[in-house]
C-alpha cells in the first residue's frame, strides 16, 4: 500500500494520498490550504490517478483546496452531511471571534460534485475504506480505516485524535462528551498496532495513544 502524507498551509494540516501502489488510482484525503501544488506533484511523481477527495471534517484548514483539486481532476468530494455546509460557508465553523479575525480572507465555493458520507464501506482505488462517524470535534467528523494488503491497518483520524492529544471542542458544533464517546466506541477498540494518521502532527499507533494519551486514560474512555 502506498501512503503519501504532507502538512500544508499556515495551519500545517496533513493531507494524504492513498493507493495500492504507484501507477494506480488514488484517493486524496483533506486537501487543505496550500495543498494544491503538493497534491499535483505527488500525483505526477507516482503516476497516480485520483478518483475521489475525502474529508475527515469540514474545517477550512482541511478542505480549503478540496473544490480546486476535485474539480481539476473531475472527481467528487465526499463529506459527512452534518459538515457539508462548511464547504461553502467556512466561517460557520469558526465562531464569531475567529470569523471576525479571518473576515473575507476565507471564501470557498462548493465543489461541482459532492457526495455525502455515512458510516459504512467505500470501495475506491482498489482500497476498502471503512467510514466511522465520530462527532465531537465537529458534528460531521469521520474516521477512515484502511486495511493494507500487507496485513496492517491504518486509521485517518482528522482532528478527532492526535499523537498525545485530541481536537478542540470549543468551536461551533464541538461537543466534549460526544468526543469522549467517539474515542471510547470507535478508537479505543482498535488494535494496538493500528497506525494513526492524524490531521495535524506526527503519526502514532493506537497502542502508543492507549499508553500515553491522557484522553485515552480517563475513565470516560477506559483502559484495556
Amino acid at each position: 500500500m502506498l501512503v503519501v502524507g504532507f502538512p500544508a498551509g499556515a495551519f500545517q494540516a496533513n493531507c494524504y494520498l492513498l493507493a495500492t501502489a504507484a501507477g494506480r488510482e488514488a484517493v486524496i484525503v483533506d486537501p487543505g490550504e496550500g495543498a494544491v501544488d503538493r497534491v499535483e506533484q505527488a500525483l505526477r511523481e507516482r503516476e497516480l490517478t485520483p478518483v475521489a477527495v475525502l474529508a475527515t471534517h469540514g474545517h477550512f484548514d482541511h478542505v480549503y483546496s478540496a473544490a480546486v483539486v476535485a474539480d481539476t481532476y473531475g472527481v467528487a468530494v465526499s463529506i459527512h452531511p452534518e459538515d457539508r455546509v462548511l464547504l461553502s460557508d467556512p466561517l460557520a465553523g469558526l465562531g464569531p471571534e475567529l470569523a471576525a479575525a479571518f473576515g473575507e480572507s476565507v471564501q470557498l465555493t462548493e465543489p461541482a460534485e459532492v457526495t455525502e458520507l455515512d458510516e459504512g464501506v467505500l470501495e475506491l482505488a482498489g482500497l476498502r475504506i471503512t467510514v466511522d462517524h465520530v462527532p465531537g470535534h465537529t458534528p460531521g467528523s469521520v474516521l477512515f480505516r484502511v486495511d493494507s494488503a500487507e496485513g496492517g491497518q491504518l486509521v485517518l483520524t482528522g482532528d478527532t485524535l492526535f499523537a498525545g492529544s485530541v481536537g478542540r471542542t470549543d468551536l461551533p458544533g464541538g461537543d466534549p462528551a460526544a468526543l469522549a464517546c467517539s474515542l471510547r466506541t470507535k478508537l479505543s477498540v482498535l488494535t494496538d498496532d493500528t497506525v494513526v494518521l492524524p490531521g495535524h502532527g506526527p503519526s502514532s499507533t493506537i497502542g502508543q495513544e492507549r499508553r500515553t494519551n491522557p484522553f485515552f486514560l480517563g475513565p470516560e474512555v477506559g483502559e484495556r
